[in-house]
């Protein structure tokens, strides 16, 4: 179950990851225009494990979904999603999330960055994402 609350001038999206609780932060966040989804990973709250524990596309896949879903529940629109920060634990991941970017982000072409070698929360975590958006 997810919700979304209004405090301080900005609506918050909130989702049952458990890291969102433990941690104190939101999935999304919009203030005026500007959407922000913080790090997200492919983790399923309701069984608790990572989905496609070996696969970077499939993680990537996954995260993109999530991100687009965060953004459309704070108002926007996938067109509104400007740019994305992942951070993948190796090459090889990077080459396989790229094809799950174009794949879902081809057509409006948003900044991103891509940064290799990263150590992440759990050994089957291949890939984090954080993504802002601007809605018009």
């Amino acid at each position: 179950m997810s919700m979304t609350l209004e405090k301080n001038g900005a609506t918050y999206f909130r989702t049952q990851n458990p890291f969102e609780k433990n941690f104190g932060f939101s999935r999304a966040v919009r203030k005026g225009p500007f959407i922000f989804v913080g790090g997200t990973t492919s983790f399923d709250p309701e069984s608790g494990e990572m989905m496609h524990a070996d696969s970077a596309y499939g993680q990537a896949k996954v995260i993109f979904e999530t991100i687009i879903k965060s953004v459309e529940a704070l108002g926007g629109k996938k067109t509104d999603i400007l740019k994305l920060k992942l951070f993948t634990t190796t090459m090889e991941c990077g080459m396989e999330v790229g094809k799950a970017f174009k794949e879902i982000f081809e057509e409006i072409h948003p900044a991103a960055i891509l940064i290799l070698g990263v150590t992440l929360a759990s050994p089957e975590m291949k890939l984090e994402v954080e993504a802002e958006a601007v809605v018009l």
